[in-house]
């Protein structure tokens, strides 16, 4: 079995990459500053940005890869696994680390707000790639946080640390929202694979044998993490990917309401519900009506 190196703290981070631990629970890294290494799997135990300034390795999360090229951002959260990977050649590592561990946020505004920046639950060919200017800011960023390590740690440092990574974060949405747009074409063919998936589902025996298709059903099938599926989604339509897949099954139900010889539970065991009054509860709550109020209104009783 593969060797996993642990990053449970921030000066376990910084021993492996030859660094002084300036503050307990954040560093920043120029990553050239490094000694040469080989492939390596790295469990991360706190949050990691990482900005790549040269081709210097893949970077594998499970079996897929990241879109991890030059000009590019990932976001780890703790608990993740990832893979370096350079052909087994010593290669030197090029960019920038912000590494931070998550008590550093405790008793601050940004530990209420993290679940927001859902970018750290991305994982598959979904990193940032940032314009030269975008660059730019995150290393203002990185250096704003670093100018406060490198000065005596005072009531003001955890403050001023956490209101920069924050605005960092900030940007990055910013610059995620930017690249939704750039990449609009990309993220159609998303929505349309997403519609046919959903067609080819209903039209299959696997609501019968799985129950309903779930957000994160979806989003490995199209080979996307959940919550980048999600945003996309949201960015592309208007509605959570919930609610547009609800949208698809009142759509189909429709239909299957149209044949009077199905009674409504038969129709609702067909779709993948597990009870009919969950779906007549939805189907109301998306049409107005019950299942039986839309048939007897539609004539078909």
């Amino acid at each position: 079995m593969e060797e996993i190196i642990r990053f449970d703290s921030v000066s376990q981070y910084n021993a492996f990459n030859q660094q002084e631990t300036l503050h307990p629970l954040v560093t920043v890294i120029d990553l050239s500053t490094a000694n040469p290494r080989r492939k390596t799997s790295q469990y991360m135990g706190c949050y990691g940005i990482f900005l790549k300034d040269v081709v210097c390795g893949d970077l594998r999360y499970g079996k897929e890869y990241y879109d991890y090229q030059e000009g590019t951002l990932v976001f780890m959260s703790p608990g993740q696994i990832f893979t370096v990977e350079n052909d087994g050649e010593l290669y030197q590592p090029k960019g920038h680390a912000l590494v931070f561990h998550p008590d550093l946020l405790l008793g601050t505004s940004l530990n209420a707000t993290m679940h927001e920046y859902s970018f750290f639950g991305y994982q598959l060919n979904e990193a940032l790639h940032v314009s030269r200017r975008e660059r730019q800011i995150v290393l203002d960023a990185l250096g704003a946080v670093k100018y406060e390590l490198e000065r005596a740690i005072d009531k003001h440092s955890r403050r001023l640390i956490v209101s920069n990574i924050e605005l960092l974060l900030d940007h990055c949405l910013r610059f995620y929202d930017r690249q939704f747009l750039t990449r609009e074409t990309v993220h159609k063919g998303v929505l349309s694979r997403f519609e046919e998936l959903l067609g080819s589902y209903f039209m299959s025996d696997k609501p019968k044998t799985i129950g309903l298709p779930t957000v994160a059903y979806c989003a490995g099938e199209l080979n996307l993490s959940p919550k980048y599926f999600g945003d996309l989604i949201k960015k592309e339509t208007g509605q959570s990917a919930l609610e547009y897949i609800q949208f698809k099954v009142i759509e189909v139900a429709k239909e299957k309401i149209f044949d009077g010889s199905k009674t409504i539970n038969e129709v609702a065991f067909e779709l993948g519900f597990k009870y009919p009054q969950h779906f007549s509860r939805v189907f109301k709550q998306r049409v107005g009506q019950t299942p039986n109020e839309y048939r007897v209104f539609n004539h078909l009783n």
